[in-house]
């Protein structure tokens, strides 16, 4: 340790009438004296210098952090594990927070000013240190990649002499993502969770006081056996698009990710899940290749690419007769200029969107009646693309065919995302 230090050091002692403590006086020479840690730093130079070792006490509080490291050794821990134990609270990893008094934070700055000290603020110190007596005795691990729960301790009341507790302590649960594909085997069941439209969720006699506009969903399916057994908080269910209520989804299903809120249990067994639900939802839907995921996955499966595809099965009806060999005239549907649907007007920009068929297969059934495997873009409105949407599909099935068309059975067989 150099003269020069030194002589700082000693500057710095005279200022704050050497009421420092360790930790603090330590970090401020973090950039140029060697120690494990700050408080080591601390200790070494006041043995440098000749001074007795700093005793916190009620009525010398360190200038800088009231002590505050001394309630981080003697009563965080104790809060957090008190935290953990109301709340129930299963996690592996971590990271920590803090929230100082403002006149901790200025005094500290205002020291740096005042000597030119270049070196972390306090508030990093207390995060790490609190980091280092968690993992040391929760046994997790700090990661700020990927942290199950983020622990944050509130001090900004321990200058206040008149709050028996000052110091707070709250537990942010991190969200945990399921992905997976689902099969919708029958019609009639929304994706989604759908309140009621005449009390907007509420309940009344119209939904027999559910709150729901139909009794269940592809969802809520899934999602109440999964917060059974999580013990969480919230479901939210993010599908890579959605078909109507009254359209099957079969096929290899549609790709979704399931965000749990506040999960107080993480490690779930999801083959067993998958097995609950599929007994509980008696045939109505599947639920498959359910793994663990990031949440960047619940954008990634929204986001509509020129890979993205859709293969729908169409029952056809036409309300004038045809043959088989009009079908041919089918092959001439690409490009199609899609005005939004009447029926989504009310919920959907007023706009027109151009989305390709890349392919049809047909099947004639008799004079009225047809099938069609259709592969599209990503987005584009079938049950319009048949009976032309008066108009605002163009062209249509409808507009080929000479005859109204319309849609009387459709299933979707296939999403392609990446």
């Amino acid at each position: 340790m150099n003269q020069e230090t030194l002589d700082k050091a000693q500057k710095l002692m005279d200022y704050t009438d050497g009421k420092i403590c360790n930790h603090c006086l330590g970090r401020k020479f973090s950039d140029c004296v060697e120690g494990n840690g700050n408080e080591e730093r601390g200790i070494r130079i006041r043995e440098a210098l000749g001074l007795e070792a700093y005793v916190p006490n009620e009525d010398d509080k360190c200038a800088i952090c009231y002590d505050l490291f001394e309630d981080i050794d003697n009563k965080v821990l104790d809060l957090v594990n008190e935290k953990i134990e109301l709340l129930k609270v299963e996690f592996d990893t971590f990271v920590v927070g803090c929230k100082l008094p403002k006149e901790i934070v200025e005094k500290d700055q205002e020291i740096s000013d005042e000597f030119d000290f270049d070196v972390e603020i306090i508030k990093r110190e207390v995060n790490r240190e609190i980091g280092k007596l968690l993992e040391a005795n929760l046994e997790q691990n700090v990661d700020f990649d990927g942290e199950d729960v983020l622990v944050m301790v509130d001090f900004r009341r321990i200058l206040r002499e008149d709050i028996e507790n000052p110091i707070k302590v709250r537990l942010q649960i991190n969200p945990i993502f399921i992905e997976g594909r689902y099969r919708k085997l029958v019609r009639g069941i929304p994706q989604t969770k759908w309140p009621c439209t005449k009390c907007k969720g509420r309940g009344c006699e119209e939904c027999n006081f559910t709150g729901k506009q139909y009794p269940e969903s592809v969802e809520e399916l899934l999602s109440e056996v999964v917060l059974k057994h999580t013990n969480g908080y919230e479901a939210k269910f993010h599908g890579a698009g959605r078909e109507d209520i009254d359209v099957r989804m079969l096929g290899t299903g549609r790709p979704f990710v399931l965000e749990i809120k506040e999960p107080k249990i993480r490690k779930i067994d999801l083959e067993k899940i998958a097995e609950e639900v599929t007994e509980t939802a008696k045939g109505k839907t599947e639920y498959l290749n359910l793994k663990f995921t990031e949440r960047k996955r619940k954008a990634e499966i929204k986001v509509s690419s020129p890979d993205t595809y859709k293969v729908y099965r169409a029952l056809v009806k036409c309300e004038d007769d045809i043959k088989e060999e009009d079908l041919e005239k089918l092959q001439s549907l690409h490009m199609i200029q899609q005005r939004t649907p009447i029926r989504v007007s009310h919920r959907r920009a007023d706009k027109i969107r151009e989305k390709e068929v890349k392919n049809i297969e047909t099947e004639f059934i008799d004079s009225k009646t047809f099938e069609m495997i259709i592969k599209t873009e990503g987005g584009l409105y079938i049950k319009e693309l048949i009976s032309s949407d008066e108009g605002r599909s163009n062209p249509s099935v409808t507009e080929v065919l000479g005859t109204q068309a319309i849609c009387a059975e459709l299933d979707v067989i296939e999403v392609g995302i990446k």
